[in-house]
Parts: structure tokens; sequence; C-alpha cells
């Protein structure tokens, strides 16, 4: 079982879905059978709403499950009620990426292609600062709990069970000058030493890669047992939207295939960007 607050949230979603396909009825007349409105059992099933242990006891007596299912889905909608370690930074975190840090934190697979900035695990503090800065909306102190988050993610590429990360960068991300040219050099700097991760693949894709199948950057998330399926993630400035269906996963998987083809091996890659460390030096 994954072991972040939102994976156990997303999983218990997922299970009572499946409980009511699998019984052929709608939210609606579920909701009418338990004296609910069909709107709290689609809440239930799409994460957006809490899940009291004494829901799953009248939700499992109805579907007739075993004793073990329930003992289950009761464990899941306790710990689902956990805060996670970035939920403590506050204001800094907003609701819509805390959903993803959750996530985040319980994926094996990683893949993400940024067209325009440096990965966000990737990142150094001065250039991480000037990004939250440069929104004009966030109190220095939430900044600073910001961009404490940030680097504490990054831990993630670290550990002995990291996921397997791919990042694929746009020439544009190295050359769009941050801050100034020596946050700049620091940044690509780090950029290299992460990409020597042993968990970590990275890739340029440069300025004469000729036209690419997607128009944004995206992330997607692979996790661990079967029952939990991938995630696309796509950000804004507001918002986030996170697409699970089979048909989304299987087009930007497409997508990040087309990239990785056009993009420049790992080896040159590396070399492309100590000639703009070399550059951003001078």
């Amino acid at each position: 079982m994954a072991g972040s607050p939102t994976a156990r949230r997303r999983r218990l979603s997922i299970e009572l879905k499946k409980l009511r396909e699998k019984s052929s009825l709608t939210c609606a007349q579920v909701g009418e059978a338990l004296d609910w409105s069909g709107s709290k059992v689609n809440r239930m099933e799409t994460g957006s709403g809490r899940v009291q242990p004494s829901d799953i006891d009248a939700l499992c007596r109805f579907y007739g499950t075993t004793d073990e299912l329930r003992e289950f889905l009761r464990s899941l909608a306790r710990q689902a009620k956990m805060r996670g370690w970035w939920q403590v930074h506050g204001t800094g975190v907003p609701e819509w990426f805390n959903i993803y840090i959750g996530l985040e934190q319980d994926a094996t697979t990683f893949r993400q292609y940024q067209c325009e900035l440096i990965p966000g695990l990737m990142q150094t503090e001065p250039y991480a600062c000037e990004l939250h800065k440069a929104g004009g909306h966030m109190a220095a102190e939430d900044i600073d709990r910001a961009v404490r988050v940030r680097m504490e993610r990054q831990a993630m590429l670290a550990r002995p069970d990291a996921p397997d990360a791919w990042f694929i960068v746009s020439e544009g991300a190295l050359r769009h000058v941050i801050g100034d040219r020596g946050v700049m050099r620091a940044q690509l700097e780090r950029v290299l030493e992460t990409a020597g991760l042993p968990a970590v693949t990275l890739q340029v894709l440069p300025f004469d890669s000729g036209t690419c199948p997607v128009t944004g950057s995206f992330t997607m998330l692979g996790f661990p047992a079967p029952e939990d399926p991938d995630i696309v993630y796509r950000d804004g400035i507001t918002d986030a939207v996170y697409l699970e269906g089979e048909h989304h996963v299987r087009e930007y998987t497409r997508a990040f295939d087309g990239l990785r083809a056009a993009a420049l091996s790992p080896q040159r890659s590396a070399g492309l960007i100590e000639s703009i460390v070399k550059e951003y030096a001078k």
C-alpha cells in the first residue's frame, strides 16, 4: 500500500468506486439506499470529501464485502486523515499542489518534460526563490516556506528506493536567465550534479530538434500497485489538472517517447549543459 496520506486517499477512492461499479449501481442509487445524497458518494469516490470509518462500515454492509476488505478500507480512511511532512509549511504550499506532492512521494516512475524552466527537483534555492518572487503575490515568509518544501522534495531522487526519474528539458530553459548569470551558472551545475544520480536520466531537447508533439510542460507519475493507475499532471498559476484515464496516459506516454527520440542523448546533453555553463562564466 502506498505510503503518503494523499496516496491512501486516492487508493480508498479507487476501491470504493470499484465496489459500486461491481454492483452496477449509480452514486444516486447508493446514496438513496443509505439515506445519503448521491453527491456524498461521488465525493468519496473522487477523493474530494472526508470518509469516516463509520461510512466505510455502512458501505461494506451494503455491498456485502468481507471483513478483511472492510478493515483494509477502514485503515485507508484513518490514514488518509494524516498530514504529510510538506503540509506543516501551511500557506507556502497551495492546496492543489499538496495533492501532487503526496502522489510524487509514492511514485516509482517519474517522467517530466519542462519547456520553460529548470525542473523543480533540480532547482537551487536562489533560482527557486527568484521564480516565486516573480509571481508578486506571495509574502516573503510564504516564499521561504515554498522554497524549503521544494528543497526537501529533492531528497527523493537520492533515496535508496528513488523513483526511476527521466527528465527532458528544453534548451530554452537552460538559456532563459532567471536572476542573473551567476544564479544560472550555479543552477546548471546543480542540474549536472542531479543528472549524475543513479536513478536520474536527463536529456536536453535542442533548439534544432524540429517539431515536437506537445504544447507545454507535463509530468507523468507511475505507482507500484496495479490498482493505482498512472497519472499525468499539468499545472498553472492557480490550479492543476490531473489526468488518469487510459487514453490520456497513453497519449502522453507517446508524446514523451517522441520527445526522448528527438532529444540529445544523456551524454550529449551533459556536454551541451557544460558548454552553456562556460558561457555563463564569461
